[in-house]
């Protein structure tokens, strides 16, 4: 969500604030609805999505590299066995020692895109940030990709949380309650059920502190 900006400066394109209007002028980003005054933005079809976070995977394998085999490997896993936990740590561990992530604005919308950056090198999954689930966004869906493999036996819907260091003692338990409550509510859409596709549906709530995994669980 984001205020759309009809005209700004070349030297204000590198602005947090500024920088979805661009993608959005590019056609890299559509409108997908409102809230309030503010503007949801979302991108436009599968094709563009896959440029996208091509682009953002290779900016951040080229400050640190991650053998994606590795993790491509755990997908398997993940995506076979319903074994989620190995991967998500990994690509957790991944974001602590990135030092370009971790150096500049730490927040949920951060995490979230260097998540979504290298789930979509997982092939089994199509990966649906703010995918609206049951009147909310949820953080991300991965919706199995049954067409090409049949055999996919899991789903997950993610939510990911962040609290910068000085409020975590004070809010992070009611910020996981919340989490809680929020993916609870999106599970139960009669739309999960229809991604699904019948795939045992996995329910993760993910839990920083900075850029510190602080806590991970099936709830």
């Amino acid at each position: 969500m984001t205020n759309l900006y009809q005209s700004f400066s070349a030297d204000q394109i590198t602005n947090p604030e500024i920088f979805p209007s661009l993608l959005f002028y590019y056609g890299m980003l559509t409108i997908i609805g409102t809230r309030g005054n503010l503007t949801i933005l979302g991108i436009p079809n599968t094709n563009v999505r896959k440029q996208y976070y091509e682009y953002i995977l290779e900016e951040y394998q080229n400050h640190h590299y991650i053998n994606l085999i590795d993790i491509e490997i755990l997908f398997n896993d993940m995506a076979f066995d319903g074994q989620w936990r190995p991967a998500l740590e990994f690509i957790s561990k991944a974001y602590k020692e990135n030092t370009s992530v971790r150096s500049s604005i730490e927040g949920e919308r951060n995490i979230q895109g260097f998540f979504t950056a290298y789930l979509s090198v997982n092939a089994y999954y199509l990966t649906m940030p703010e995918v609206e689930l049951n009147h909310g966004f949820c953080d991300m869906f991965l919706m199995p990709d049954l067409q090409r493999y049949a055999e996919v036996a899991h789903s997950y819907i993610l939510e990911l949380k962040y609290l910068p260091k000085e409020k975590y003692d004070t809010q992070g338990t009611a910020q996981w309650q919340e989490a809680v409550e929020q993916i609870h509510g999106y599970a139960a859409g009669p739309k999960v059920r229809q991604l699904c596709q019948g795939t045992q549906l996995h329910c993760i709530v993910i839990q920083f502190c900075g850029w510190e995994l602080v806590r991970m669980e099936e709830v």
